[in-house]
């Protein structure tokens, strides 16, 4: 690890922790592609995100000591010899989240390990974007994340997106002691390397899960994304806790049986935003006049804009992420030390849970990079990503309110999900209920022949992929009492997703006060940036 790596913590977190003390002061809330600038209630606690640590000037060193020095195996350099067979396999693009300003460090990877692969006499090299039941990366993604060098060396043969419905090509690597089918691709399975690149955006990500929902198919996903795994499941955030962490553990297990696995994963510092939005990522109370400015512009801008003009703005936004730490080696101490650099930025300590927990949800999550958060994906970033960053308690008690600022529209994005607009339509209006869901439903949108169809040859996401969003957020659905939104322009939507509405958020803190008294303690989670709450 580099000195900047090493480096202490230069600021108190317990200053992100602070408490509304005047009826006049005003907070920022994501509002979709724009903004609510809104009061709180005296007493309100107001959790902000930590400031970016300092981040590792010399990247490409970095990476060259990461694959010298590597953890619990020998030097790549030492793993590699001629007439080798090596897939790198890569994440897609559900993270980051902004998707980082060029070069992108997997780029930056890639191109140092397809050196030592040249240098070593291996030609024989496949590169896989790890999609999972994700949809297709275009060949225009696929460049954005490996540029334009190794784009045109490895496309169309040698660079392509996993395909998990490819029946004739996949293979059944074992089973784990529960009896959990691992099957990935032929290719995976015969090469003598596979090299995997990941970037650790949360806790959640990398270690044992990035092979096996990246590089498996429904028959070994549906094993951990489902309803049982995911209600029990303490935090999705803290893998010690998590049974979708133990299931994609004991699956690699069976994956490091039958291959060699080197595993290089990063974490990034919490620079998300570039300069000109240099606001979103401060307490308003440290805004100068230019943040100011520019934000009373956007503020007033935004609003007047056609919807296609505003989800190009936010689409094209770029964030310029610092390394903060990069591992290689083997999966269990590669991902431990990750793990620790990504609390290091990430983790703030709360004392208690509240009452009603509030927080403006953004335009982007994880799968609607250049398309649309439709109301599905919408449910699944609120009571599903947002409610679930913690370790410990939730930030919310049981049977609390969830408050949330969004449009709430329904939007769908034909091309990448129509399977969302089915499942919208067709399954919601029968049932909420998770697990009814899944019995009912989940095989019939899984073996559809034209969601696999359009899977394959176009770019929609997987058929059961609206289902494993919808789980996703079964713990929160069955923790919270209510979840309110604030800003909804269609009301049916919320009725579809079980949601109440309300036209501001005074209104909205006065709903929840039916369900939790008459004098809650009111939460507001402050972001993005990411962070996770320490709930003690």
């Amino acid at each position: 690890m580099t000195e900047a790596g090493t480096r202490a913590m230069d600021f108190d977190k317990a200053s992100l922790v602070t408490y509304v003390d005047s009826p006049s002061k005003r907070y920022l809330f994501h509002y979709g592609e724009g903004f609510l600038y809104e009061s709180l209630p005296v007493g309100t606690r107001v959790i902000y995100p930590p400031p970016p640590l300092p981040s590792i000037d010399d990247v490409d060193g970095a990476i060259e000591n990461a694959l010298d020095n590597p953890l619990g195996c020998d030097p790549l350099s030492a793993l590699i010899r001629p007439g080798m067979k090596v897939t790198i396999a890569f994440d897609d693009i559900s993270l980051p989240l902004p998707p980082m300003q060029r070069p992108d460090l997997r780029q930056r990877v890639i191109e140092k390990v397809l050196e030592k692969l040249a240098e070593g006499g291996v030609d024989d090299i496949h590169l896989v974007a790890a999609l999972g039941l994700h949809r297709r990366m275009t060949p225009s993604e696929l460049r954005g994340v490996l540029g334009r060098k190794v784009f045109k060396a490895f496309q169309p043969d040698r660079l392509y997106n996993f395909d998990p419905e490819d029946k004739e090509n996949l293979v059944l690597l074992g089973q784990t002691p529960h009896g959990d089918e691992v099957e990935t691709s032929r290719r995976v399975a015969d090469s003598d390397l596979l090299i995997y690149v990941t970037i650790n955006l949360s806790s959640m990500d990398g270690g044992h899960k990035s092979i096996n929902t990246g590089l498996v198919s429904y028959r070994t996903i549906r094993r951990h994304h489902n309803v049982h795994t995911l209600m029990h499941c303490e935090s999705y955030m803290d893998p010690t806790r998590s049974a979708l962490h133990d299931s994609c553990k004991a699956m690699g297990a069976v994956v490091e049986e039958n291959l060699k696995v080197f595993k290089i994963e990063m974490a990034l510092d919490s620079s998300t935003f570039p300069s000109m939005l240099g606001y979103l990522q401060k307490p308003e109370s440290a805004w100068g006049l230019r943040d100011r400015v520019v934000f009373g512009v956007n503020r007033r801008a935004l609003p007047l804009m056609p919807f296609r003009l505003r989800w190009s703005i936010f689409q094209h936004i770029k964030a310029p992420y610092g390394l903060l730490d990069i591992a290689a080696g083997n999966t269990d101490p590669v991902h431990d030390r990750i793990l620790d650099a990504v609390f290091r930025q990430q983790a703030v300590p709360v004392q208690g849970q509240a009452d009603v927990v509030l927080f403006g949800l953004p335009y982007l999550g994880p799968y609607n990079v250049n398309s649309i958060m439709n109301p599905v994906l919408v449910h699944s970033l609120a009571v599903g990503y947002t409610f679930n960053m913690y370790r410990g308690k939730p930030l919310v008690r049981r049977g609390g309110v969830l408050i949330f600022t969004h449009p709430l529209e329904e939007r769908f994005n034909t091309v990448h999900h129509p399977s969302y607009l089915d499942f919208y339509n067709q399954v919601l209006p029968e049932t909420r209920d998770p697990g009814e869901i899944e019995k009912g439903f989940e095989e019939s949108f899984a073996h559809n022949e034209n969601y696999i169809r359009l899977f394959r040859e176009s770019y929609a996401y997987h058929g059961v992929h609206p289902f494993y969003m919808w789980y996703w957020a079964c713990y929160g659905q069955e923790h919270l009492g209510k979840v309110i939104v604030v800003g909804a322009r269609d009301k049916k939507v919320a009725d579809r997703l079980g949601y109440e509405t309300a036209p501001d958020l005074g209104t909205a803190l006065e709903m929840a006060k039916d369900t939790v008294g008459a004098n809650p303690q009111v939460t507001m989670y402050h972001f993005p940036p990411i962070f996770l709450c320490d709930v003690e």
